[in-house]
């Protein structure tokens, strides 16, 4: 389901919070930003809109415009910080977990907190930008999605 309407952001899929909180991204997603290359990859706090999370991994972000996040938080950089521990910074919080090589992680009771998520609910998977794409958990775009449920795959 390339998009909900014309001009429309472009949707990769839902993905479900499982039970164990393990989450698989959609195929297309881990594609087109690599995103298991690195073993590692950032989760940042989602907007106030649509909730739920980014995805980038280190080589995106690094040689972006926000490159400076890892100038300004080493820990970050250099995954020195706890794993799914959110270091807020210019009104985002930044975390770094694990993924497996088919694109799933795994979000423990304190991440799914912070994050405002619940097991068993249904994440967009929006693209965002070039060096990020969004796991959306609420808002316009999500109740948009569930008139066109039928066309979009659920991981």
């Amino acid at each position: 389901m390339p998009q909900m309407r014309k001009r429309g952001k472009f949707i990769f899929g839902k993905s479900i919070i499982r039970e164990s909180g393990v989450i698989q991204f959609p195929e297309q997603a881990i594609k087109e930003y690599d995103i298991a290359s690195e073993g590692k990859i950032y989760l940042v706090t989602g907007s106030k809109r649509t909730g739920g999370f980014c995805v980038s991994r280190k080589g995106l972000l690094a040689s972006s415009k926000l490159g400076h996040i890892f100038n300004d938080n080493p820990q970050l950089r250099d995954y020195a910080s706890k794993e799914g521990e959110f270091i807020k910074y210019k009104g985002r919080a930044y975390a770094w977990v694990s993924i497996t090589a088919d694109g799933k992680i795994s979000l423990n009771d304190e991440v799914m907190q912070y994050l405002k998520l619940e097991k068993d609910m249904k994440l967009l998977s929006i693209r965002s930008s070039d060096i990020a794409f969004t796991m959306g958990a609420y808002g316009p775009l999500l109740e948009e999605s569930f008139k066109h449920d039928s066309e979009i795959k659920v991981y």
